[in-house]
């Protein structure tokens, strides 16, 4: 199928909408995020090769979204997943700055690989190492770095730390090596809109952010801390963020655990938990209602979610494999 269906027409440079597109990369992250002034940035790029097929689904959702650069691409860590897309993308699409958390961290060779690639297709653009507490200047917007290279931030402007109740039965987890913990995160803000994306932050880097005292607060759209593995997404952290509506971008064959999934639909005073494919090696128990889905089990792959988010806080979510939009 055609990566991304016309729902309407699309919207061409200044709104007063901030538009958010969870592209399908087959269990791999690339998230669109279009400001009020046109302003873009890219999070992660997904896979490479495929014969460009991330690359182009990323470029399709910028032509839906009225844009024709990118002006930062944001990589959260040198997983394949992640960063793996970036040297076809530049070859179709021109990028302004690339931002990330500065040097690999993991020692194998396929990351070494990847990280080398990156660096190799950076080239002469702009590249910028962020730290907690740096911010992404988008008109429009206030975007702050959370954490990067296993450091978080201390305190996030205009959110008072409260205590988390959910801390106390939390049980400590180990800190693993590879890349994960080292994901550069950030919160978007827009109005009294909130949202959440962590990128692949693992279990013992996500209670800092909310325990003893919860440093982020409340937010409206939670996108899935690495794709629905049960090695992230404890529950002191999810239901301390207290998501209205979650987006897991899981593979039909990568992550969407049954322990992750069970703990963000719990999470108190959650509307929906939206998955970009069903998660086949799961039950269905463990995976969301037909139309909360973008690709389902034997159907085509391709499809994806857009979000329209308001200064209001209101926000929409629809799903371009039935054409369908839901209001919060």
């Amino acid at each position: 199928m055609t990566a991304f269906a016309v729902l309407g027409v699309s919207a061409q440079g200044k709104s007063n909408e901030l538009r958010i597109y969870s592209i399908d990369v087959e269990g791999g992250q690339s998230t669109l995020l279009v400001g009020p002034a046109g302003t873009s940035l890219l999070v992660d790029t997904g896979w490479g090769d495929n014969n460009g097929r991330d690359a182009g689904r990323i470029e399709a959702a910028m032509n839906d979204a009225g844009v024709t650069k990118l002006d930062y691409v944001l990589i959260t860590h040198f997983h394949t997943d992640h960063v793996g897309g970036v040297p076809n993308l530049v070859q179709r699409v021109k990028v302004g700055e690339f931002l990330d958390h500065g040097e690999n961290r993991e020692d194998s060779e396929i990351t070494r690989h990847d990280y080398a690639a990156y660096i190799k297709a950076v080239g002469k653009t702009p590249r910028r190492i962020v730290h907690p507490g740096d911010t992404v200047d988008i008109p429009g917007l206030t975007t702050i770095v959370l954490t990067a290279d296993g450091e978080h931030i201390a305190a996030v402007p205009g959110v008072k730390p409260t205590p988390n109740p959910y801390c106390a039965s939390e049980p400590k987890w180990e800190l693993d090596t590879t890349e994960n913990p080292r994901s550069t995160g950030i919160l978007v803000r827009y109005g009294k809109f909130r949202f959440l994306d962590l990128g692949d932050l693992t279990k013992a880097k996500e209670i800092p952010l909310v325990c003893p005292e919860n440093l982020i607060g409340h937010v409206d759209l939670y996108l899935v801390n690495h794709h629905g593995f049960n090695l992230s997404n404890t529950r002191a952290f999810v239901d301390a963020i207290h998501p209205r509506v979650a987006i897991m971008n899981n593979g039909a064959h990568k992550a969407g655990s049954p322990e992750a999934w069970q703990t963000v639909h719990e999470s108190p005073g959650l509307e929906d938990l939206w998955m970009v494919h069903t998660a086949e090696d799961s039950d269905a128990a463990h995976n969301s209602a037909a139309p909360l889905i973008a690709n389902l089990k034997d159907g085509a792959d391709g499809a994806y979610f857009k979000v329209v988010a308001h200064a209001d806080g209101s926000f929409s979510v629809t799903n371009s494999r039935t054409g369908q939009t839901k209001e919060y």
